[in-house]
């Protein structure tokens, strides 16, 4: 049965006993993200881990296959986040009071927030909820500096600042450095896929996302994506990888390489997305593959 995310942004969690008494800001409808965010010490943020509590994120509008529901919570796959552990979508445990049936109305467009963040407002002008990056919403019309949207509720308003039409071209290398400087300073969030908080791949997905291109969810899945491409041959836009021992173990993280022997990146709990001279660092000697995902030949947006 397919359903619609009808929170903000919605924890995808590995059990339904993962959500800890810190977690109840996102366990209704609406949730509060920065409630939560602001609550959680460095402990708690590493718990999400150490534990491994949460599995990944799904933006308000998104669609879900519920595969099976057990008492208030629903076990679902994301198609729209590739992953080896189910060729279905990402898998997880979400609250069914986060979901819907309802369908979109039909509409010719959709829109797309490009802002970190921005609010959804209802007919009087009053803000109802903020919504994440990339949250992609059918499209209405646009009047006196608003875009009227589509959304389970009915219809809603996003200020045309805050977001554009999408587009259907891909960007090229400088397009998605661009996208990506713009979250420089935001914490680190393990199992974050929005403009409140990325981890390490959920970054990389999601402003590679917002240029055209599709990447699995997971580093180790990203690691395989588009070709390979030798450390002497590094451009701006290629994707780095790092593995323990050395280079020789399991991928454990990614970054972006933005040029000059540095990366753009979000590093772990504790640390915000940074830019980072590869040159006598642990990465320097962690990094174990390079990929290139873009292809170069997009329009600039």
């Amino acid at each position: 049965m397919k359903a619609v995310v009808t929170a903000a942004v919605a924890n995808i969690w590995t059990s339904q006993f993962s959500p800890r008494p810190a977690d109840a800001p996102m366990l209704g409808n609406p949730v509060n993200i920065r409630k939560w965010l602001a609550h959680m010490g460095y402990e708690e943020r590493l718990q999400l881990c150490m534990d491994n509590l949460v599995q990944t994120q799904v933006l308000f509008g998104e669609e879900v296959i519920v595969l099976k529901d057990e008492g208030d919570w629903a076990f679902v796959v994301i198609p729209s986040q590739p992953s080896k552990k189910d060729a279905r979508g990402y898998p997880g445990w979400v609250k069914t009071c986060q979901l819907s049936k309802s369908s979109f109305g039909p509409s010719p467009h959709t829109v797309c927030i490009t802002k970190p963040t921005a609010f959804l407002y209802n007919k009087n002008g009053e803000r109802e909820s903020e919504l994440s990056f990339l949250t992609r919403l059918p499209a209405a019309v646009q009047q006196d500096g608003f875009i009227r949207v589509l959304t389970p509720f009915g219809e809603r308003f996003l200020k045309e600042t805050d977001a554009r039409m999408l587009r259907h071209t891909q960007g090229r290398s400088h397009d998605i450095i661009e996208t990506g400087m713009a979250f420089l300073g935001l914490p680190y969030l393990w199992g974050g896929l929005s403009g409140f908080g990325y981890d390490c791949s959920g970054f990389m997905f999601s402003i590679f996302k917002a240029n055209g291109y599709a990447l699995p969810r997971d580093a180790a899945d990203q690691a395989k994506a588009g070709r390979g491409v030798p450390v002497s041959e590094m451009q701006p836009g290629d994707l780095l990888f790092f593995a323990y021992e050395k280079g020789r173990g399991a991928v454990h993280h990614v970054g972006l390489a933005i040029g000059g022997g540095q990366m753009l990146h979000s590093p772990k709990t504790g640390k915000t997305i940074e830019v980072l001279p590869l040159e006598g660092t642990i990465y320097e000697q962690e990094l174990c593959t390079v990929r290139r995902c873009f292809s170069g030949k997009g329009e600039r947006k």
